[in-house]
């Protein structure tokens, strides 16, 4: 057995994938792959429509938001944001929590004037900035809610009055979260919700053409809503997959029963690396992420050897990223406690070695 702690795509759940290997042969009796299904069917029109009842049905999403499910990822986000909710002279607030967070920034920054209210990058991004002020006459705040290089996380959004902006693509349906107090709330699939090539848009509907600018339509989030996420062929494979997986959160007992279950995993992986002298966290333990657990080996000497023995644990993509170094663990929702045992149970035999 394969125990995936790849930073992403995502690990799935084996019932998940194997409903949507029937459907790549056959979609639901129809003779036809969902690969080559027309987006205009009736068939995939009810795959959207219940892709986007479990997403309101899951996060709670109040009356008043419109629901999205775009293309690019969260690189394209980074643009989208300020094309649609930067006046033209406005300003945004950023929070520099990462790689993904500076370039959230610097890509608004072609689009008008911006502000980083505060940054981690002095200590490597290895902890969240504290009492930081948003100024009040910003057009809109944005944070990135998870940081899968560095293993940090917000859990709580941080206190401003002003229209805020979240990345959560990497923690997106891991955790209860109260959908109005954010103004747009955007997530790549490829962590916790689907496949690679669906982004999750989640937007509060009178914020649609909040910057009076005149943009393509193809950045447009009102022109998105307005077609019903049919503006143009939409990622049908990713959305239909993204479904299957939803479901299967439903069946679990939805996103209360998914955090119990994250934070179970995250504390018995933080646990051992916190007892075993071989190793150590990476992280301000006050901002550990129970998405991407990052630690390093207090000898570093020793990393190559310890990855060998993973990879003969079976042990698969805990390399950290090169920026960090030593091991990053992600572990997405589907991600089972046993795999955060065999991973534990490894650190422990590495131990026993080395003593």
């Amino acid at each position: 057995m394969k125990h995936n702690f790849g930073a992403g795509p995502c690990i799935l759940p084996k019932e998940v994938f194997e409903e949507a290997s029937r459907a790549v042969i056959d979609f639901n009796g129809t003779g036809l792959s969902i690969l080559e299904i027309s987006h205009r069917s009736k068939e995939f029109e009810e795959v959207v429509i219940e892709t986007e009842k479990l997403v309101r049905e899951l996060l709670e999403v109040p009356a008043g938001y419109s629901i999205l499910f775009l293309q690019g990822g969260a690189s394209q986000q980074f643009a989208m944001v300020p094309m649609n909710l930067l006046p033209e002279n406005g300003k945004a607030s950023y929070l520099d929590t990462g790689v993904w967070a500076t370039k959230a920034a610097k890509e608004a920054k072609k689009v008008g004037q911006v502000e980083i209210v505060a940054s981690s990058s002095d200590k490597n991004y290895t902890y969240i900035p504290k009492d930081f002020v948003v100024p009040s006459d910003a057009a809109y705040f944005h944070y990135t809610s998870n940081n899968t290089i560095y293993g940090t996380e917000v859990f709580e959004k941080p206190n401003t009055s002003v229209t805020t902006v979240v990345d959560m693509s990497s923690d997106i349906l891991s955790r209860t979260i109260n959908v109005s107090e954010f103004g747009l709330i955007y997530a790549g699939a490829q962590k916790n919700m689907g496949p690679a090539g669906v982004t999750l848009v989640i937007i509060k509907d009178d914020l649609f053409a909040k910057s009076g600018r005149t943009i393509p339509t193809i950045f447009d989030y009102e022109a998105h809503a307005k077609a019903g996420s049919m503006y143009n062929t939409p990622p049908v494979f990713s959305i239909y997959v993204s479904m299957l997986n939803l479901r299967w959160l439903k069946a679990k007992g939805g996103i209360s029963v998914i955090e119990q279950e994250n934070i179970i995993k995250a504390r018995t992986l933080y646990d051992e690396i916190d007892r075993n002298p071989f190793f150590k966290g990476t992280a301000a333990v006050e901002d550990r992420s129970r998405m991407n657990v990052t630690f390093v080996m207090d000898t570093p000497e020793l990393e190559a050897e310890f990855l060998a023995l993973a990879k003969e644990r079976n042990l698969i993509g805990i390399k950290g990223h090169r920026s960090v170094g030593g091991f990053r663990a992600s572990i997405y929702n589907a991600l089972s406690i046993s795999s955060i045992n065999a991973l534990v149970d490894t650190m422990r035999e590495f131990e026993e070695k080395k003593k």
